[in-house]
C-alpha cells in the first residue's frame, strides 16, 4: 500500500511555501538571515517602501516565520526559527544545481488557476 501525505498536510505545506514565494517577503527573510533588523533597516536593505515592508512583516509574523522583539521604541525583527535560515540556505544550494531549469521554466510564469475548495 502506498502511503501519501494527507491533502490537508500538502495544503499546509503549500501555504508555508507561499510565504517564501513572494519576492518582497523573500528579500525580507534573506535580510533577516544573519541578524535582526528594524523596519528602517529592512527598508534600506531591501529597497522596499516602509508600508510594504511593514505589511509583509505582518504577514510573516502571522505565519510564524518572523518574530518581533520590542526594545524601547524600537522593534527588532528576526527569523523565528533557525530552520527558516536553513531552508533559505538549502534553496540556495538547490538553485545552484538547477538554476538553468528554473530560469527557463515557462510554467512558473503562467497564471495560477483557482480551484474550488
Amino acid at each position: 500500500m502506498l502511503i501519501t501525505p494527507s491533502t490537508s498536510s500538502i495544503a499546509l505545506q503549500a501555504k508555508l511555501f507561499r510565504g517564501f514565494a513572494d519576492p518582497s517577503r523573500l528579500s525580507i527573510l534573506e535580510a533577516l538571515r544573519d541578524n535582526e533588523r528594524t523596519v528602517s533597516d529592512l527598508v534600506q536593505t531591501t529597497g522596499l517602501t516602509q508600508p510594504n515592508v511593514s505589511n509583509h512583516l505582518a504577514c510573516l509574523r502571522d505565519c510564524g516565520l518572523v518574530s518581533l522583539r520590542q526594545q524601547g521604541r524600537f522593534a527588532y525583527y528576526s527569523l523565528s526559527d533557525d530552520r527558516v535560515a536553513e531552508l533559505l540556505l538549502l534553496a540556495d544550494e538547490l538553485l545552484a544545481d538547477v538554476a538553468r531549469g528554473v530560469y527557463e521554466c515557462t510554467r512558473y510564469n503562467a497564471p495560477v488557476e483557482k480551484t474550488n475548495g
